[in-house]
């Protein structure tokens, strides 16, 4: 069994009570996906604001980062739903995936901000290159299943984008005090990693609908 699949089940676990408890009060998936779409949002404002901010700076950063990952467990929550709920519908589905694009937007747009107020211009152009990673692996996936194409191969697709983006927020406001190193580096180095293998994700899934495509062909 796959990790992913390991752990989507143990959530599934401990969030079913609170799914069947949405269901049962008439909250809808796409209420919650909106819902995760705001909250993200906030947490770009926060990060925004951090950037205006002297000595707490970082707090904000910390605050910032748990924000985003309340917000990812909506993710969850709205599919989740929509399956038990028996609420699954084509619309559902597009709504979700668009909202999910918009809420890495505003939440990177808030890092690239508070990096570019601070004057961490190379990590900012780092955390840019991210962005533009985690757009395209979805986007390449989106086109993969416009031509009937199965595309969900890769490392860095978007649960281990926001845990990453998330925790490095988080440990960034926790250790704001540490004096061994920039504790900036604490957010900056996660965002390294999801600019690294976000974009490598989105080559390997152009290199797997290659293969594909071309064995269509024989």
């Amino acid at each position: 069994m796959k990790y992913r699949d390991f752990l989507q089940k143990l959530i599934y676990k401990v969030i079913d009570p609170v799914v069947k408890g949405m269901i049962k009060v008439g909250i809808t998936p796409n209420f919650i996906t909106t819902t995760g779409l705001l909250l993200n949002i906030v947490a770009a404002a926060i990060f925004i604001y951090a950037g205006y901010t002297g000595a707490d700076a970082l707090r904000y950063v910390g605050i910032g980062g748990g924000v985003v990952l309340f917000a990812g467990l909506f993710d969850m929550l709205d599919g989740r739903v929509a399956r038990v709920g028996n609420m699954v519908s084509r619309f559902g589905a597009f709504y979700d995936s668009v909202l999910d694009r918009y809420s890495e937007l505003f939440t990177l747009f808030g890092i690239i901000f508070f990096l570019m107020l601070k004057g961490y211009v190379l990590w900012a152009i780092v955390a840019f290159v991210a962005l533009i990673g985690s757009i395209m692996v979805s986007y390449v996936r989106a086109r993969a299943e416009g031509l009937g194409l199965d595309c969900k191969v890769g490392l860095m697709q978007r649960p281990e984008r926001v845990v990453l983006t998330a925790l490095g927020a988080i440990f960034c406001g926790v250790f704001a005090h540490i004096e061994a190193f920039d504790p900036v580096l604490i957010l900056a180095v996660p965002l390294a990693l999801i600019s690294l293998l976000a974009n490598a994700t989105a080559f390997v899934r152009i290199a797997h609908c290659h293969r594909l495509l071309n064995d269509k062909k024989q």
